[in-house]
Protein backbone atom coordinates (compact mmCIF):
# COMPACT_ATOMS: atom_id res chain seq x y z
CA UNK A 1 0.00 0.00 0.00
CA UNK A 2 1.05 3.34 -0.62
CA UNK A 3 0.48 5.93 2.58
CA UNK A 4 -0.34 9.51 2.22
CA UNK A 5 0.89 11.04 4.16
CA UNK A 6 3.87 10.13 6.23
CA UNK A 7 4.37 13.54 7.57
CA UNK A 8 0.78 13.20 8.95
CA UNK A 9 2.28 10.92 11.41
CA UNK A 10 5.62 13.03 11.76
CA UNK A 11 3.32 16.05 12.89
CA UNK A 12 1.52 14.20 15.25
CA UNK A 13 4.28 12.62 16.95
CA UNK A 14 5.52 15.06 17.53
CA UNK A 15 2.76 16.76 19.84
CA UNK A 16 2.80 13.17 21.20
CA UNK A 17 6.14 12.07 21.38
CA UNK A 18 4.38 8.64 23.01
CA UNK A 19 2.65 7.69 19.45
CA UNK A 20 6.12 7.60 17.87
CA UNK A 21 6.86 4.02 17.76
CA UNK A 22 2.70 2.76 17.68
CA UNK A 23 2.94 4.91 14.43
CA UNK A 24 5.78 3.61 13.05
CA UNK A 25 4.92 0.24 13.21
CA UNK A 26 1.57 1.11 11.96
CA UNK A 27 3.59 2.77 8.69
CA UNK A 28 5.92 -0.28 8.30
CA UNK A 29 3.37 -2.94 8.59
CA UNK A 30 0.64 -0.61 6.29
CA UNK A 31 3.79 0.27 3.58
CA UNK A 32 4.55 -3.48 3.33
CA UNK A 33 0.67 -4.74 2.68
CA UNK A 34 -1.12 -5.53 -0.21
CA UNK A 35 -4.63 -6.06 0.79
CA UNK A 36 -7.17 -6.27 -1.71
CA UNK A 37 -10.22 -5.94 1.27
CA UNK A 38 -11.51 -5.19 4.77
CA UNK A 39 -11.24 -9.02 5.71
CA UNK A 40 -7.09 -9.03 4.55
CA UNK A 41 -6.56 -5.81 6.47
CA UNK A 42 -8.33 -6.78 9.67
CA UNK A 43 -5.75 -9.88 9.57
CA UNK A 44 -2.91 -7.19 10.22
CA UNK A 45 -5.05 -4.78 11.88
CA UNK A 46 -8.22 -6.77 13.88
CA UNK A 47 -9.65 -4.10 15.74
CA UNK A 48 -9.78 -1.98 12.15
CA UNK A 49 -13.25 -0.60 11.78
CA UNK A 50 -15.09 0.73 8.82
CA UNK A 51 -17.10 4.08 9.45
CA UNK A 52 -18.92 4.72 6.61
CA UNK A 53 -16.20 5.24 3.83
CA UNK A 54 -13.69 5.45 6.29
CA UNK A 55 -11.16 2.94 8.17
CA UNK A 56 -10.69 4.00 12.01
CA UNK A 57 -7.12 2.36 13.00
CA UNK A 58 -6.88 2.23 16.91
CA UNK A 59 -3.22 2.85 17.67
CA UNK A 60 -1.19 2.38 20.86
CA UNK A 61 -3.63 0.27 22.44
CA UNK A 62 -7.04 2.19 21.73
CA UNK A 63 -4.64 5.84 22.98
CA UNK A 64 -5.06 7.42 19.43
CA UNK A 65 -6.82 6.66 16.32
CA UNK A 66 -6.02 7.02 12.78
CA UNK A 67 -8.91 7.82 10.57
CA UNK A 68 -7.88 6.84 6.65
CA UNK A 69 -9.60 6.39 3.41
CA UNK A 70 -8.34 2.76 1.93
CA UNK A 71 -8.59 2.06 -1.27
CA UNK A 72 -7.76 -1.22 -2.35
CA UNK A 73 -8.00 -1.10 -5.64
CA UNK A 74 -5.23 1.51 -6.29
CA UNK A 75 -3.69 0.36 -3.38
CA UNK A 76 -3.17 3.78 -1.28
CA UNK A 77 -4.55 4.74 2.19
CA UNK A 78 -5.34 8.04 2.77
CA UNK A 79 -4.47 9.55 6.41
CA UNK A 80 -7.40 11.92 6.97
CA UNK A 81 -6.87 12.44 10.80
CA UNK A 82 -4.74 10.55 13.29
CA UNK A 83 -6.34 12.42 16.64
CA UNK A 84 -6.30 11.15 20.52
CA UNK A 85 -9.62 9.02 21.95
CA UNK A 86 -10.58 11.51 23.44
CA UNK A 87 -11.13 14.34 20.54
CA UNK A 88 -12.24 11.42 18.63
CA UNK A 89 -14.89 10.86 21.03
CA UNK A 90 -15.87 14.34 19.86
CA UNK A 91 -16.81 12.79 16.25
CA UNK A 92 -15.80 16.31 14.77
CA UNK A 93 -13.61 14.14 12.47
CA UNK A 94 -17.29 12.72 10.86
CA UNK A 95 -17.95 15.90 9.43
Amino acid sequence: MRVISHKAIRQFARKHADSTGALDAWYLVTKRATWSNLAEMKSDFPSADLVGRRTVFNIKGNTYRLIARVNHKSQKVFILHILTHAEYDKGDWEQ
